[in-house]
């Protein structure tokens, strides 16, 4: 299946364009507002073309799938684009800057028929797949509590479009954890969510935060993170711990160690279900960046060839997105706010 890239940024460069060539994928063409970085980047992959216009990629019939690697701002009017062209979308992440505008996305993807997923890329890294297959092996019982702690430095503002950008670090860090827990815990019923900044630090948006999940029964979540790490990386962590009345798992991100290059992740688990008092280590191979990219695409074109909706679709992902805006309403009035309230406010 061709893919045609709309975006030829950062994340193109050192996440897209290389998971594709490792899973041997056929990218076409490319396009960009500039279209000199465009050019670099084809020359640099080997890509056939480079568009002129967004209108020539997508009258392109080669072009099977619109990868989307644009700014949210912009990203709804693209896609319905993409979509009244017959293209199926991979979009980026988030969907949109407002849950409305996310909806719009949906609701193209059904006017025109085709398939949308959103680049969660995290549900491919290696730490979250193994736990997926592990948890629906029933190998943690009933479960019970899922945590992601996340403590290091990383500066927003090197990226300036994010500088003045309000909502930042649920928006667009803490938006994997809640995809990432959602899609091993089921969706939650509440979210109660606090944020706050580092003094001086040069981006408007929150940079530290913490986020109370509740789903359904007794089990719950937290999602605490920080980006203003003031020691040395040898302090760093990035981490995650699922519960279950019959087992644990606990492990690293490794992609957040030694950032940018990283590290392959690192997974433990106990379970009763097969030992009582022994520690499951498996190796992982890969790491979140680029590896888990191979993953979102390569379920949508899963999805295309068994006549199904992607696991990663855009309507699974409005939930994630409710999460996301339900937690920025949870700061602003400091209260629990259910995803059901979200989705009614659309």
């Amino acid at each position: 299946m061709g893919i045609g890239i709309i975006g030829a940024g950062e994340i193109v460069d050192a996440c897209h364009l290389p998971a594709y060539q490792m899973g041997g994928l056929r990218v076409v063409g490319i396009y960009d507002v500039n279209t000199e970085r465009a050019e670099k980047l084809a020359a640099k992959y080997g890509i056939p073309k480079v568009y002129r216009e967004l209108d020539e990629l997508l009258a392109d019939k080669e072009v099977v799938i619109a990868d989307l690697a644009v700014p949210a701002k912009i990203q709804p009017e693209i896609a319905e684009r993409a979509a009244a062209a017959g293209k199926h979308i991979l979009c980026q992440k988030p969907l949109a800057e407002s849950y409305a505008e996310a909806v719009r996305i949906h609701e193209a993807c059904e006017r025109y028929g085709i398939k949308g997923a959103v680049n969660q890329q995290m549900r491919w890294s290696p730490g979250i797949r193994a736990s997926h297959t592990i948890i629906k092996r029933g190998w943690l019982g009933e479960l019970l509590q899922a945590s992601i702690q996340v403590n290091v430095k990383q500066d927003f503002a090197n990226w300036g479009w994010l500088r003045e950008m309000p909502t930042l670090e649920f928006m667009y860090h803490s938006i994997h954890y809640m995809d990432a827990i959602r899609f091993l815990f089921g969706t939650p019923e509440y979210v109660y969510a606090d944020g706050a900044r580092f003094p001086g630090q040069r981006t408007v948006g929150e940079t530290r935060t913490l986020l109370h999940i509740k789903f359904p029964g007794e089990a719950r979540g937290i999602i605490h993170d920080n980006h203003n790490h003031i020691a040395d990386e040898d302090d760093w962590y990035a981490t995650y711990r699922f519960e279950g009345t019959e087992g644990i798992i606990k492990g690293t991100n490794g992609s957040l160690y030694n950032y940018p290059v990283g590290r392959e992740d690192t997974l433990s688990y106990h379970t009763k279900a097969i030992h009582e008092d022994y520690w499951f280590t498996p190796k992982l191979h890969g790491k979140w960046f680029p590896h888990a990219f191979m993953g979102t695409m390569g379920e949508l074109m899963r999805a295309l060839e068994e006549e199904r909706q992607p696991e990663n679709s855009v309507a699974d992902n409005l939930k994630t997105m409710q999460m996301v805006f339900g937690a920025y309403l949870s700061m602003r009035e400091n209260r629990p706010v259910t995803l059901e309230e979200i989705a009614n406010r659309s």
